[in-house]
């Protein structure tokens, strides 16, 4: 009997475990928020300056991961913005940069490039875009699934890829904004065949030339920017004809000679530009007011073209981030009005964060340099001629990996992984490297930790190039010393904001460490669909309900 009475217990709660999962309501609406660039002491840094209802909600209401890293190399836009929505990494997404070299058509490729689409919204070559190049499906995709097909996904950025990548295959619409003489939100035909009446009216309205028609100015008295260093200094790249990196930057005058629209990018006005549109697209879609699971999608591009130019202890990143702090506040109000507080889940991280300028390092005493890619290319050439007889044997140098000629090799009768090896071996000999492996020990290899762990994470075999190289921290590769970059495996490029918000997400805050790829697991299980088919990212279980 007392077997009998603790079977029918355990059935009795396994039962009402499962039809509390089952009534559990699921939202409307998720809301991924993907901000370029942003470090995670962009949150701590600010802090005092923030209001009540942009960053500070997030972090007072919902709940926020302290340590949350990308797990790979390289840390680079469409890179992050893949992996954060498929949960897994360069490894099987096959995103490997923003722009690679294709050894199989021996040319550099665009991650988003797609000749078979064209643009829809105006007569220029802006909207030929697909996420074709992305192997697996994101978790926009699988929330399609789930659905047959119903339920809307929307992507929404300033960069396109930015836009594509995360909306997925099966998106209804990714949107971004053209620059130069357009100054207009397009698409590809990969979506759809024209644009729909709210997105025409939306580039009628001229919000655009609104921004543009105002000087940059800080948001609050320069003075009070404690946070940054001095407004004039020389690790700071200007706009074309500005004489100085100072406030405040006169946008109507600069624009002209900074590609018209196309100077909205490198201001936080673009990042205003961007709210506005999602707002339209959250009221032009109706999303959050159907039966099903919406998906929006809005990635804040400007943030990173402001830290490229003016680095991150800069006055403009902190304006930049005062303001949108303010354009989040008002992201957010706008959803409880619009689709209902609780009938929303929104997911706020980036895409990966910076280094410090390296000049202004180096002039703190701080190890830091530049990999200078013309003299680099020719470093390795010398090696070849040294030890091959050969300064062609090297096809192509970019991102840090080296892709060899193997016609070349062939025709020399040269071993492969001899000559692979001997460039790994010989490489690691630049004072600016600080590691150096061949693909086949990438392939042959399995690193558990450190910085061969998160170089494997990233290298792709079908993709990826013969001889992958890691610069000494705070190194970038540019002929430059102004403005900063990122894309490296060390923590000032991995560590970002990861907070959940919103239906079916508990308050609180996490030290423990976890990783980009954890993010599309946990939004899977929250709307109980199946995650992205090469998902190897783990379902972070102390923030869900």
């Amino acid at each position: 009997m007392r077997k009998i009475a603790f079977l029918a217990a355990i059935i009795c709660l396994t039962s009402c475990s499962v039809n509390k999962k089952t009534n559990t309501q699921k939202p409307k609406l998720v809301v991924g928020v993907v901000i370029d660039q942003m470090r995670y002491d962009y949150l701590t840094r600010f802090a005092d300056r923030y209001g009540n209802d942009g960053f500070k909600r997030l972090l007072r209401e919902g709940y926020s991961l302290e340590n949350a890293h990308y797990n790979y190399i390289p840390t680079y836009t469409a890179v992050g913005h893949t992996s954060i929505y498929t949960g897994t990494t360069p490894t099987n997404h096959g995103i490997i940069s923003n722009h690679w070299y294709d050894k199989y058509l021996k040319k550099t490729i665009y991650c988003v490039d797609d000749n078979n689409y064209n643009t829809v919204g105006n007569d220029g070559e802006g909207g030929k875009k697909s996420p074709y190049r992305m192997f697996t499906t994101t978790m926009t995709d699988q929330l399609k699934l789930a659905q047959n097909m119903n339920g809307k996904t929307i992507g929404v950025a300033i960069k396109d890829r930015s836009a594509i990548l995360p909306a997925g295959h099966t998106a209804n619409a990714a949107y971004w904004f053209d620059g130069g003489d357009k100054g207009q939100w397009i698409s590809s035909s990969f979506y759809l065949n024209e644009l729909p009446n709210w997105v025409q009216e939306f580039n009628a309205s001229g919000k655009a030339d609104e921004y543009l028609s105002k000087p940059w100015e800080t948001l609050y008295d320069i003075t009070t920017y404690k946070q940054s260093i001095e407004d004039n200094n020389n690790f700071e790249a200007t706009f074309k004809r500005e004489e100085k990196p100072v406030f405040p930057h006169d946008i109507p005058s600069l624009r002209k000679s900074n590609n018209n629209y196309s100077i909205i990018k490198g201001i936080p006005a673009g990042n205003s530009i961007t709210t506005d549109f999602a707002k339209a697209a959250i009221v032009g879609e109706n999303l959050g007011k159907s039966a099903y699971t919406d998906f929006l999608a809005v990635s804040y591009s400007s943030t990173d073209y402001v830290g490229h130019q003016f680095g991150v202890a800069s006055k403009e990143i902190e304006d930049t981030y005062l303001r949108l702090d303010q354009d989040l506040a008002e992201l957010f109000k706008f959803l409880d009005t619009q689709v209902g507080k609780g009938n929303y889940t929104l997911f706020l991280t980036a895409d990966h964060a910076a280094v410090q300028v390296p000049s202004y390092l180096e002039s703190l005493k701080i190890p830091a340099g530049y990999v200078k890619p013309v003299a680099f290319k020719n470093f390795l050439n010398e090696i070849t001629l040294k030890h091959f007889k050969s300064d062609e044997i090297i096809e192509n140098v970019s991102n840090f990996q080296v892709f060899l000629n193997k016609d070349k090799i062939r025709e020399l009768n040269l071993n492969y992984e001899n000559v692979a090896q001997t460039i790994a071996d010989e490489a690691i000999n630049h004072k600016k490297i600080y590691k150096s492996v061949t693909a086949r020990t990438m392939q042959t290899t399995t690193f558990t930790n450190g910085v061969l762990h998160v170089l494997q994470n990233g290298y792709n075999q079908k993709l990826s190039g013969d001889v992958i190289l890691v610069p000494n921290p705070s190194t970038i590769a540019s002929s430059s010393r102004k403005g900063t970059t990122h894309g490296s495996g060390y923590s000032y490029d991995t560590h970002i904001p990861m907070i959940f918000y919103g239906n079916g997400i508990k308050q609180g805050v996490s030290k423990k460490k976890y990783e980009i790829v954890d993010i599309a697991p946990t939004i899977s299980n929250l709307l109980q669909i199946e995650f992205p088919n090469g998902c190897s990212g783990e379902i972070i279980e102390e923030v869900l309900e």
